[in-house]
């Protein structure tokens, strides 16, 4: 029977940690709780945070930070979890990636047009600032 390594046991982190290593609030981390989407195990009021929750947790900033909205990204990494797994999860991301693109795609057209149109707006003030000042 191998000798058990008492250092090898799971990796955990703290609240504090955790927010710390993803640049959130405890606040942030907590609503995510709220919501479900993370499960810390409870030790009394302590919060113990283990690989599965860190996976999540980037997940979810992951999805924010690509616009997706929080139900759509409960939905993925709840996929996860499901019978089919992992090939589920990549068949639905792969369908939400579309959407995503297509809407950023939108946006970035109208951001170009908006910033066409402040500087064609920028070069009318300067010029009439010129006239006005000569």
């Amino acid at each position: 029977m191998p000798a058990v390594d008492p250092g090898a046991q799971a990796q955990t982190w703290t609240i504090a940690a955790i927010a710390e290593e993803f640049g959130v609030t405890h606040r942030t981390v907590r609503h995510y709780e709220d919501l479900g989407l993370i499960t810390p195990e409870r030790r009394g009021t302590q919060r113990i945070y283990h690989r599965r929750d860190r996976t999540r947790l980037s997940l979810i900033l992951r999805g924010k930070r690509l616009g997706f909205p929080l139900e759509e990204i409960r939905t993925i990494i709840d996929l996860y979890d499901a019978p089919r797994g992992r090939r589920s999860q990549l068949e639905y991301v792969l369908a939400q990636i579309d959407d995503r693109r297509t809407d950023l795609e939108r946006r970035r057209r109208d951001l170009d047009e908006a910033l066409t149109e402040l500087d064609r707006f920028e070069e009318r003030c300067r010029e009439d600032l010129a006239r006005l000042t000569h």
